[in-house]
């Protein structure tokens, strides 16, 4: 039994060891300058704090007693031959401390209190916080007013903090190692910066009542003048000032453009909304606004570089910044070229229409109006099978059907086989679904997909009846077509019921010899000879009169079907 026990001991105590934390050892720096009087005290009410395991001066050339201060005061002492500044001496204890928070801390604080040491690290090892940085009450403060906050709420408008430029600050050293240190006063906001745009977590925290020494308007001039380059540099660094010179803003806007125009191109030919004319002017209208945002700005750039170009200092140093701030744009003007010629690259003329086919979506321009229509914007398809029960059936979407110039209730004959058009299953809209026996005969497989410019080659001599729309109740008209690929010259054919024009079709009307059947039955064989034209064809049933009236010239990629191909016209009477 004991054995036992003494085994569960073992368990909890290695459980326990497992899940204990090793605490995070703490460094302090301390840079200093000619600081005899006040060091010792600093480093005393740091070593008060039982968790710092190290303190380390960096003595920056001082010609006073502040190295020896120091030693007697127990810090470690690494010491610059000459003054090379604050941050340099801040870059110096941090390469050769060990802690995982690394406060830094002014060797000329009065009255400093181990309270107000312990605030600037207690939130890191807290996990509050990746960097601490401090505000307290002071007389002082001309720098941080009159030059930090106005160039700060400038470039970096989303910084907030009461005292950006007070010299004592804390933060993980993970944080520390992946920036750069200034060498010189404007290493304390340069950490505040890095830290914002890096994205750490930054904490102000008030310590309460402090006092420096006070500077001379000598010294606070060379304090401005560093921390200004170094929220400078961190600006430009960051691309806060292309976000706000003229040039930049031009440069932006005009990539703005030129991608709106790309975007415009891409939602013509790739984007799919129902219905599809949605996709094709909400397309046209973005590339109108973006060619129009384009050139405007363009203009300004042009006018702009021609004179940063020309300007009288080095050329060589005019041509790197031209590339530099106009790469984007160039680049962004490559793209929609590249795209645009790829449209056009794809273009096919036949009579009547211009067709552009990329790799998804056709875009038509029709030279001449078909039916008050001058564009379009249609597939592709993809061929699936029929649903069960549905063997006699095609569901062809509505754009493919315009394609093959047939309605909904048409009838195609494949194979000897009639197979009644109808409308897709919603939400199939780019679906084809033709029984097995027709994809046999067409040379289809399921999951083919077809562009619309190739349709009419896998239905092309394929003998279809048409309903023909009409102005009248009365009758009912249906013609025969054979589907073609492409366009010939054709004729328009009228058909008037009791001298009233009811209903018109065009197709390619070849010599020879066409049927035509009234109420299910021939009626009678009209032919057309090319050597002896006859334009007009009489059907009558009691006091109505058919004429049938062939005239005008004009293009179709529909012929009309000889007598050997199938009937020309079906007409019955309700």
């Amino acid at each position: 039994m004991s054995w036992i026990i003494l085994l569960f001991i073992l368990i909890i105590a290695s459980v326990k060891t497992m899940n204990s934390k090793k605490p995070m050892s703490v460094s302090v720096i301390i840079p200093a300058y000619n600081e005899e009087e006040t060091v010792a005290n600093v480093i005393k009410t740091v070593k008060s704090l039982n968790y710092i395991d190290e303190i380390i001066v960096v003595n920056d050339g001082s010609a006073d007693a502040t190295e020896k201060n120091a030693i007697e005061a127990g810090a470690t002492v690494l010491s610059h031959t000459k003054n090379r500044g604050k941050g340099a001496a801040i870059k110096t204890g941090f390469k050769n401390s060990n802690g995982d928070i690394v406060l830094f801390l002014d060797a000329d604080l009065q009255k400093l209190v181990p309270k107000q040491v312990d605030k600037m690290i207690r939130p890191i090892l807290n996990g509050e916080a990746d960097v601490i940085k401090t505000k307290f009450k002071r007389e002082a403060g001309r720098v941080t007013e009159l030059t930090a906050k106005p160039l700060l709420n400038f470039f970096f408008p989303e910084i907030k903090f009461e005292q950006p430029l007070s010299g004592q600050f804390a933060a993980k050293r993970s944080f520390l190692k992946n920036i750069e240190l200034e060498d010189d006063y404007g290493v304390d906001v340069g950490i505040v910066l890095d830290a914002d745009v890096m994205g750490a977590r930054v904490k102000e925290v008030d310590i309460g009542n402090i006092s420096h020494t006070m500077s001379s308007l000598y010294e606070l001039n060379i304090v401005a003048t560093e921390v200004v380059r170094t929220i400078v540099d961190r600006a430009n660094s960051y691309g806060r000032i292309t976000m706000i010179d003229s040039l930049g803003k031009s440069i932006r806007m005009g990539v703005f453009g030129l991608s709106l125009t790309t975007l415009g191109f891409f939602f013509v030919f790739f984007i799919r909304i129902r219905p599809s004319y949605v996709a094709l002017y909400l397309g046209l209208a973005i590339v109108i606004i973006g060619i129009i945002i384009a050139i405007y700005y363009v203009i300004k750039i042009i006018k702009a570089s021609i004179k940063t170009i020309l300007r009288p200092d080095s050329k060589s140093r005019n041509l790197k910044s031209f590339f530099y701030m106009h790469s984007p744009l160039i680049v962004s003007a490559l793209i929609m070229f590249a795209v645009l010629f790829t449209m056009l690259g794809s273009v096919h003329v036949d009579e009547g229409k211009i067709s552009i086919q990329p790799a998804a979506r056709n875009l038509i321009f029709w030279k001449q109006p078909v039916e008050n229509q001058t564009f379009d914007i249609r597939g592709p398809y993809t061929v699936d099978s029929a649903i069960e029960n549905e063997s006699s059936m095609i569901r062809i979407p509505e754009d493919a059907l315009k394609t093959l110039g047939l309605n909904y209730g048409d009838n195609i004959i494949i194979n000897r086989q009639s197979y009644l058009l109808n409308q897709p299953i919603p939400g199939e809209d780019s679906i084809l679904r033709i029984p097995y026996n027709a994809r046999n005969t067409l040379g289809l497989n399921v999951r083919d997909v077809i562009s619309d410019s190739e349709l009419r080659n896998f239905f092309k001599n394929l003998y279809a009846e048409k309903k023909l729309p009409l102005s009248t109740s009365n009758i009912t008209v249906s013609e025969g077509m054979i589907i073609k690929n492409t366009a010939d010259d054709a004729k328009t054919i009228n058909i008037y019921l009791n001298n009233k024009k009811i209903g018109s079709t065009i197709g390619v009307l070849k010599e020879g010899t066409y049927t035509i059947y009234l109420d299910g039955y021939l009626y009678k064989t009209i032919n057309i000879d090319k050597d002896k034209p006859q334009d007009t064809f009489l059907v009558t049933k009691g006091k109505n009169v058919i004429k049938i009236e062939v005239k005008g010239e004009t293009t179709s990629n529909n012929q009309l079907p000889t007598a050997d191909q199938g009937i020309l016209f079906f007409f019955n009477f309700t």
